[in-house]
């Protein structure tokens, strides 16, 4: 680590007036170096569980100090760093490290900004929730050290958790918790004893006799603190949850531009949104019209058709994939198939270099659900070698026959080939594996969520595009709907935590705007009241993508190679769009 900062002719200055005489240019670059370096030492050492989801693993034995003190001394190294960074001359700085300098700014701002103003640490229970479960599953989900070590630091972080409950307590406000907050924090509680029972109570037997017993006595501790925060989950915190789960339109702005990273402004966003709706709305009736016409040849349709009958057109289509669904319990095996069949076409069909890395499909853990249906997983940078997790959740125990049916419509086949497509080849499972191979740790680890899953919905259209699924009319409609579904995420997103959307019209435009089923949308409508500014990313983050496509596309003409554009758009790591366009732009001159 290089800490030293040469002066120069600037004699004895303080850290706060270092900018008025910045560094030279090799002093510049030292300057970066020892901030960067301060940063990725003190992310594992402020963020324990951060750390080892990263693959520092100097801090497993942690958890994050969540108390007052905690987040004191977190804000302060923040501000350190901040005041450090904006004392370079970042002009001074290669273009690698300048896109590295400003990515690390917008990061130090983001998190200043969630501890000072959104205070998410003082209303939002899930934060907590996710933060103990990936406490236990960092530890035990990957093999990146031996067995005994790994349950060694999960008996110290097992040991932990009575102050980690504690403090969370201290922190809490019910008065600002929103009751949709409450509610599933409670019930995804319980899933954190129950990583324990599956990945960690198992494997005592490995350990000596000594440490066997203090992991028992650990897990006992954990279990009899876990109760006790239940309790206080279910007869404190739910009754008196009385907090507005929307953010409102100033706060939801500035989240959404810490999100994007993109300089675009949510009115913006929502036009954008608004506009895409109705084009690909109309392209899927164009879609089923072909489709319905194949089953009823003959048919006569409108030159001017209704609103409502373009609805009925449409729907009547896809009731040809709903069709070919898979049983309650095939949808893993379904996933499993489709990851066989996705990758390869990808490599039959040369569309982008697939990474040596491995890949698993696993079940969701129980206090990861309850949000999304599917997630992509990958390992931490400094993990090498180690797996991505392609993570399906169960369709619920409690479910009724009608919402099962329901949900196995919205994910038939041609559905679960999509998501396949999404979180993992070619979506988030190949472009994080190239990724994870970009030299800079610090670009690794401040990655940009319009580019991850803007990437991931540019991959669906690709692969329709290149004839997946044997150019089959069917798997256009669904990709459509898939991505009409990103469309009105964007606009969800929006309408809930600025316009007051209620739970009906956002229903009314899940099911009716974007053909999503009872149990999808009031999953969505959970979704967006429990997060905001991230369902924006995926529209955001493919209009980006599909917009620099078609530049270099026009740039190079005929000597256009898709495979070799998709391999240098993921060899710069997962910086905002914006910082690829240039470089791309750069090699063109």
């Amino acid at each position: 680590m290089r800490l030293g900062i040469r002066l120069a002719a600037c004699a004895i200055v303080t850290v706060a007036a270092t900018a008025a005489c910045p560094p030279a240019a090799a002093d510049a670059t030292d300057a970066f170096a020892a901030v960067r370096d301060a940063y990725l030492d003190g992310l594992a050492r402020y963020y324990p569980v951060t750390g080892t989801q990263l693959g520092d693993h100097r801090y497993d034995d942690r958890v994050d100090d969540v108390s007052t003190a905690g987040r004191a001394a977190q804000r302060a190294w923040l501000a350190e760093l901040k005041q450090r960074l904006d004392g370079i001359d970042s002009a001074s700085l290669d273009v690698a490290e300048q896109t590295d300098a400003e990515l690390l700014a917008h990061e130090l701002a983001a998190g200043l900004w969630q501890l000072d103003e959104l205070e998410t640490w003082a209303w939002d229970p899930l934060y907590y929730n996710a933060l103990g479960g990936s406490a236990l599953y960092s530890l035990m989900a990957r093999e990146f050290a031996p067995l005994p070590d790994r349950l060694s630091a999960a008996t110290a972080r097992l040991n932990a958790l009575p102050r980690f409950f504690a403090d969370t307590r201290a922190a809490l406000q019910p008065a600002r918790v929103p009751a949709i907050h409450a509610e599933t924090a409670l019930a995804q509680h319980r899933g954190i004893m129950g990583l324990v029972d599956a990945l960690i109570a198992p494997s005592i037997d490995v350990l000596d006799d000594a440490a066997a017993a203090a992991l028992r006595t650990a897990i006992e501790t954990a279990r009899a603190a876990a109760a006790e925060h239940e309790t206080w989950l279910r007869d404190e915190l739910l009754p008196n949850a009385a907090g507005d789960f929307r953010l409102g339109a100033e706060r939801y702005n500035t989240k959404l531009q810490f999100a994007l990273n993109a300089g675009i402004e949510a009115p913006v966003v929502r036009r954008m949104a608004e506009q895409e709706y109705q084009r690909v709305r109309a392209e899927m009736y164009t879609v089923a019209r072909e489709i319905y016409s194949s089953r009823y040849p003959g048919t006569l349709f409108p030159d001017s058709p209704s609103d409502a009958y373009k609805q009925a057109i449409i729907r009547a289509a896809l009731e040809v994939a709903y069709a070919d669904s898979p049983s309650r319990d095939g949808v893993v095996a379904a996933a499993r198939e489709s990851l066989q069949t996705t990758t390869d076409f990808v490599t039959a069909n040369n569309l982008v270099r697939v990474p040596d890395a491995p890949l698993e499909i696993i079940l969701m853990p129980e206090f990861q659900r309850g949000i999304a249906l599917a997630y992509c997983d990958s390992p931490g940078a400094l993990d090498k070698g180690l797996a991505t997790y392609y993570a399906v959740s169960p369709i619920p125990d409690d479910w009724t026959a009608e919402q099962t049916a329901g949900f196995l419509r919205e994910y038939n086949r041609r559905s679960i080939h999509n998501l396949t497509v999404h979180e993992a080849m070619p979506g988030h499972y190949l472009q994080l594996a190239h990724a994870n191979e970009y030299p800079s740790v610090l670009r690794a680890v401040l990655q940009s969520g319009p580019f991850i899953e803007g990437w991931a919905v540019y991959a669906e259209h690709v692969m329709v595009d290149a004839g997946y699924y044997d150019n089959d009319p069917l798997m256009r409609l669904v990709q459509l709907k898939w991505y009409l579904r990103a469309v009105i995420n964007a606009i969800l997103d929006q309408a809930v935590h600025v316009d007051g959307l209620d739970r009906d019209a956002g229903m009314q435009l899940l099911i009716e705007g974007g053909f999503q089923e009872e149990r999808e949308a009031a999953g969505k409508w959970v979704r967006a009241q429990l997060t905001s500014a991230q369902l924006s990313t995926y529209f955001v983050g493919y209009q980006q993508h599909a917009a620099l496509r078609r530049e270099i596309e026009a740039l190079d003409g005929t000597a256009f190679d898709l495979r070799r554009y998709h391999d240098s758009v993921l060899s710069y790591g997962s910086p905002p769009v914006r910082y690829v366009r240039e470089r791309l732009l750069a090699e063109r001159e």
